[in-house]
């Protein structure tokens, strides 16, 4: 394992490092006791976390913060639901199966600057959505509809990665399982409910998880689709891109610092409340048990009927 984690050192624990350390640090501006202006770097300490939490830049801190925490959990729900429902249909889709498929996994595949270009046109002013709606609604602008459109947009985008997570899961499925749940007098219903999400939750909680880290990073989407600096829709990574761009890099890297917290928390706190099976190490011995247990109801079951 020592090569992989090498490689992991390299391109995901030094830029934390890197990041960590440039956080500490401040251009230096002005002259100095020589009159001489002053250049390079001067150790501030925690100077740069202290003034996110306060004055105009706290307010704006915590309004990325809630935007980007909003859009997570709307766009992450959303996407679960549809993503499930996205499965089923592919799993069960007998006729033009390929194509259904293909249909479904194309936003996926659309990289997600150009599918905000696509989404922007949709939204502008005498776009589909107000066709579609009847009102004049400006959703590229700032303000609340501009986070709906961008919810819209997320969901639509990445919906489909949760379907085909979901898909390799109930393809593991065996269908002795609905045979024996249907001479148990099991309704459909009662299947999706009682075997078909014990059975692909673990494989459900990882594409969650995926996407609970993906949303939590959100940039390009609200970037491209609204613009930089709205308030309705600035994100953490927005927000540190803007202060990078304006070469506050120490403010910049305090925010990326933050934002590296933000998700190294929640995904453990999801894998520990929870229990994510991220390396799928008991998946096969849960899902044995389980259909092990209902192929011995069904034999009891055939036995009854054959006496």
């Amino acid at each position: 394992m020592s090569p992989t984690l090498a490689v992991l050192a390299l391109v995901a624990g030094y830029p934390v490092l890197a990041a960590f350390r440039e956080s500490l640090f401040a251009e230096q501006s002005g002259l100095d006791s020589s009159g001489f202006v002053r250049e390079g770097e001067t150790f501030v300490g925690l100077q740069h976390y202290a003034d996110i939490f306060r004055g105009e830049a706290g307010e704006r801190f915590w309004n990325a913060f809630a935007n980007t925490s909003f859009f997570t959990v709307t766009t992450v729900a959303a996407e679960t639901v549809l993503g499930v429902a996205m499965a089923l249909v592919m799993h069960h889709v007998v006729r033009g199966r390929g194509l259904v498929r293909a249909s479904i996994l194309v936003p996926w595949a659309i990289p997600t600057a150009v599918s905000a270009l696509l989404w922007q046109w949709i939204f502008q002013a005498d776009g589909v959505a107000n066709a579609l709606t009847g009102r004049e609604i400006l959703w590229t602008t700032d303000g609340s509809q501009a986070a709906l459109a961008v919810i819209i947009a997320d969901t639509w985008k990445t919906a489909p990665f949760v379907g085909l997570l979901v898909l390799a899961g109930l393809q593991l499925i065996p269908g002795e399982v609905y045979e024996a749940a249907r001479v148990d007098g099991a309704r459909a219903w009662q299947q999706f409910l009682r075997i078909t999400l014990p059975l692909i939750r673990p494989v459900l909680l990882v594409a969650v998880l995926f996407r609970l880290l993906d949303a939590l990073r959100m940039f390009d989407l609200p970037y491209v689709l609204v613009g930089a600096r709205k308030e309705s829709v600035e994100t953490l990574s927005m927000l540190s891109f803007d202060e990078a761009a304006n070469t506050r890099y120490g403010p910049a890297a305090a925010y990326a610092v933050i934002l590296f917290l933000y998700v190294a928390a929640t995904a453990f706190v999801f894998v520990k409340v929870l229990g994510a099976d991220v390396l799928a190490t008991d998946r096969p011995a849960k899902s044995g048990a389980f259909g092990a247990r209902l192929l011995r109801r069904r034999s009891g079951s055939s036995a009854e009927v054959t006496a």
